[in-house]
């Protein structure tokens, strides 16, 4: 009987040990509820951990050590930020891993998450693949022939299949965070981020918050609405980006003011962040911009009071690149009102992404000194940790090399080949409607092929490629227009490419027909700025020489509509193909009429800058093209 008994009470305190230990590291099983692992973490945490976790540094700054000494929560690679020029998937992947390795040695083992824009595809990854700009897949809509402003008509599958290709290719990477989608009402071409932007209408804009799903996978009817949702290791954390009202800042200045009232904010602006909460985006980047004086980063009322606390959104709140820093003129003029003014607001996140020990530092001391309650901190690390628990994270904190595969891939490429086929608009087709000069006859003795940027991957993918500013050159694997208009028409058929001939060239050289392609060089953010809106030289002096002479069509490579009025009457032909990524062959098979043009303009096509800001419904409405224009064509040589 003794035995017995003292046999029991040993089974007894193995189970309560078990019990215990299990206890003791529920935020480390998967099988507890969201909520109590949340909490269990949350209370083994100390300040200093916490405000690790509101911290995001970028690759250049970061190591296995610093990771390690000040807990950080996340990583990033800033515009154009890699491991090495060309690195491989392989560099990406070990980078990632390192950084990941430092974050689980610490006391709690809370894995980081690496975040990267990935805003047309894995964009600053050689070799991967580059889709076209919001701005051209804003052009895949249909509408109606009256072009009245109505349901969008979008194809929504094919933007989620870019949303889950892009997935599948910043994984590859090991990143699990893409910044990504931009979901601005571009309400003036003047912005240097337009392209950023599907349209000036709010109901594309909305349509197109499908990237999100496609990024993150489809939220289950059972996921409450505000929860953020990733289904599986194969999808990323999305970011609906820049809270709020960033696309329409005075004259189209970059981070400017946004001089409106609340119901147009609420009207234009906002409603594509209902439909993001709604789809389960787990992050929302605010805008550096300002509403009617109030800087966004500042603002309470929106971040808090609506976002969270009306919305009900629950994952978290991320600033933008050293938005803190920003929130004052000069930035940084008082940095601790900055930090103080910031977190209250309801930042979670912040992109430090430097000076890391000094916002660690400044946080510390207002939160101990009461500036900055703990209840707000609490919240923000809440946020962050739930985010991170839905990634998965916790489970599988490496990455490996399973997925390299999708980097570039075949499949994917074909896919950008598609969006571009559908994103190009046809806004001239011949002199006359009698006599269409598209599509091009595929065998001609000759034809000409001009123009800067007929033969150049960085121009036709534009800014955030490999570079955040972009590139001119080959800068990436891909297929240019040049090459694509050479592998289309027939083998008999002489092509002749010369980037900037005379007009004395054209004349003497008896071409069938020629192709110009001409636009804007890449740019990013400010730098694409522009009060003047031109084509870039030598591109108006091009279209003179070639179009003057003999039958053009000219191909304008833009981020948003430009200059093109004084020149429209030489051309036979104008198409805007935006900024189409690397698969230049989409351009070739609607020139040569393998498919049929079918996009309409996602943006108002002005006569003159005079005109702007100028949108559809305006009471000065009187534009070259009008918003969703778009002839079509039929295809006569379909494969």
């Amino acid at each position: 009987m003794k035995r017995i008994t003292v046999f029991m009470v040993w089974i007894l305190v193995m189970y309560c040990c078990a019990a215990m230990a299990e206890a003791e590291h529920q935020y480390k099983n998967p099988n507890q509820p969201l909520n109590v692992r949340i909490r269990d973490l949350m209370r083994r945490m100390t300040l200093e951990e916490k405000i690790g976790q509101m911290v995001q540094i970028d690759r250049a700054v970061a190591s296995t050590e610093v990771m390690k000494k000040y807990l950080i929560g996340s990583v990033l690679s800033g515009g154009g930020s890699a491991p090495a020029k060309k690195a491989s998937v392989e560099t990406w992947v070990n980078m990632v891993n390192d950084f990941q390795k430092g974050a689980l040695s610490t006391r709690l083992g809370i894995p980081m998450i690496y975040g990267i824009d990935a805003v047309h595809g894995h964009n600053t990854v050689y070799g991967a693949t580059m889709f076209p700009h919001n701005i051209g897949l804003g052009a895949t809509r249909q509408v109606y022939a009256s072009m009245a402003i109505s349901d969008p008509y979008l194809d929504p599958a094919l933007v989620k299949r870019i949303g889950a290709a892009t997935a599948l290719e910043v994984r590859a990477t090991g990143i699990p965070y893409a910044f990504a989608p931009c979901i601005a009402v571009c309400r003036d071409p003047r912005w240097g981020r337009c392209y950023e932007s599907y349209s000036e209408d709010p109901k594309i804009v909305r349509a197109m918050t499908e990237l999100i799903p496609g990024l993150q996978g489809d939220k289950p009817a059972n996921v409450r609405k505000g929860v953020p949702y990733l289904g599986g290791q194969d999808k990323v954390a999305a970011c609906a980006k820049h809270y709020v009202g960033d696309g329409g800042t005075n004259k189209g200045i970059n981070e400017n003011n946004t001089l409106i009232s609340r119901h147009e904010l609420f009207s234009i602006h906002m409603p594509a962040y209902y439909d993001s909460i709604i789809k389960g985006v787990a992050t929302v980047m605010v805008s550096y911009s300002s509403w009617n004086g109030v800087k966004m980063h500042a603002n309470r009322e929106l971040i808090t009071g609506f976002l969270k606390n009306t919305l009900h959104f629950k994952g978290f709140v991320i600033s933008d690149w050293e938005g803190l820093d920003r929130m004052t003129t000069p930035p940084k003029a008082n940095y601790t009102w900055c930090i103080e003014t910031g977190v209250n607001a309801g930042l979670d996140m912040i992109m430090i992404p430097y000076n890391y020990t000094e916002f660690i530092d400044g946080l510390t001391f207002l939160v101990k000194n009461k500036f900055i309650p703990m209840s707000r901190i609490n919240d923000a690390v809440k946020r962050i940790l739930r985010v991170k628990f839905v990634m998965g994270v916790f489970e599988n904190p490496l990455a490996d090399l399973s997925m390299k595969k999708y980097v570039g891939s075949k499949e994917h490429r074909e896919l950008a080949r598609e969006a571009v086929r559908k994103s190009l608009v046809l806004l001239k087709n011949g002199k006359s409607d009698k006599r269409p000069l598209l599509p091009l006859p595929k065998k001609a003795a000759k034809i000409l092929v001009a123009g800067s940027h007929a033969n150049n991957i960085g121009y036709q993918c534009g800014g955030w490629t490999i570079e955040w500013q972009g590139q001119s050159g080959n800068i990436t694997l891909g297929t240019t227009i040049l090459t694509a208009i050479e592998n289309t028409v027939d083998q008999e058929t002489e092509v002749v490419y010369q980037e900037n001939p005379d007009a004395k060239f054209v004349k003497s050289n008896k071409f069938s027909y020629a192709i110009v392609v001409v636009g804007e060089h890449p740019y990013a953010e400010t730098n694409g700025d522009s009060l003047t809106l031109t084509i870039s030289d030598p591109g108006p002096t091009i279209i003179d020489n070639v179009c003057g002479a003999i039958k053009c069509v000219v191909v304008i490579i833009s981020g948003r509509p430009v200059t093109v009025q004084p020149y429209v009457a030489k051309m036979d032909a104008l198409v805007a193909a935006w900024l189409p990524g690397t698969e230049g062959q989409g351009v070739a098979d609607l020139l040569f009429g393998d498919y049929g043009f079918t996009g309409k303009l996602p943006h108002t096509w002005f006569k003159t800058v005079d005109q702007l800001p100028m949108n559809v419904g305006d009471s000065h409405y009187d534009p070259l093209f009008p918003f969703g224009f778009g002839l079509t064509t039929k295809p006569t040589n379909a494969t």
